[in-house]
């Protein structure tokens, strides 16, 4: 059994609250003060985002989320322009919330049921992780696919595959590298759900992989094969 120092602990406890407190402000901004987004998925991405970016996914949002909002136009009238940075890193959530969804919702059923692949739950854990976050993916791109009728799960697949596949597996394996890093060389022995620490070391790797997918999200816009740019500043 891990015997977890006291700092880390604390730390984690810490960070988590963190990143709790920032996905509460922006689900009160956008449901109780009414800051609805025009892309509904973006409700679901910028609180997604808090979780692991934190205040820096809270100013992002202030900053290229909220001026989007109905209640926010009405108010202001145009919104501030936006950074050249801004459609880059908006997808880079738009994706990176595929993965943070797939982890949550993956890992704690693949610990729950005790699944091992070698011996290890490390595999079983990114096998269902990268699943889960195809899995939701699809379902993003399905629901903004409304208008093709009945080709409505091929559109979808067929978009998700096309724009946003590579940015997912670039995601998930930066995050399998850092999970298995702290799995075989740190902790030499898994760490399980219940414990703070290895929701700290999820957050860490959900950053590493948000900054390990921004260049290619960043070509495929460049290349004019990511052409839908959900969420972003016109």
């Amino acid at each position: 059994m891990i015997v977890q120092p006291t700092w880390l602990v604390m730390l984690s406890w810490a960070v988590l609250f963190v990143g709790l407190a920032s996905t509460a402000v922006v689900v009160v901004d956008q449901f109780v003060f009414g800051y609805r987004q025009p892309v509904k998925v973006m409700e679901i991405v910028w609180p997604a985002t808090a979780l692991y970016l934190g205040p820096a996914a809270v100013l992002a949002y202030r900053r290229w989320g909220r001026p989007q909002s109905p209640r926010w136009l009405d108010r202001h009238g145009n919104p501030p322009r936006s950074s050249r940075h801004a459609p880059t890193i908006i997808q880079t959530y738009h994706c990176a919330t595929h993965c943070t969804l797939g982890v949550i919702i993956a890992t704690p059923i693949t610990y729950g049921v005790g699944l091992e692949i070698f011996g290890s739950t490390l595999w079983p854990e990114v096998v269902g992780d990268y699943v889960g976050a195809v899995a939701i993916g699809v379902a993003f791109r399905y629901s903004a696919e409304a208008h093709t009728g009945r080709r409505r799960a091929w559109a979808a697949m067929r978009k998700f595959f096309r724009s946003d596949v590579l940015t997912v597996s670039v995601f998930e394996l930066a995050l399998l590298g850092w999970l298995a890093l702290m799995h075989f060389l740190v902790f030499h022995e898994a760490l399980r759900p219940g414990s703070p620490v290895f929701w700290l070391i999820i957050q860490v790797g959900l950053i590493i992989g948000f900054f390990a997918a921004w260049p290619p999200t960043s070509l495929l816009i460049r290349r004019g094969v990511k052409t839908e740019l959900l969420g972003t500043p016109q």
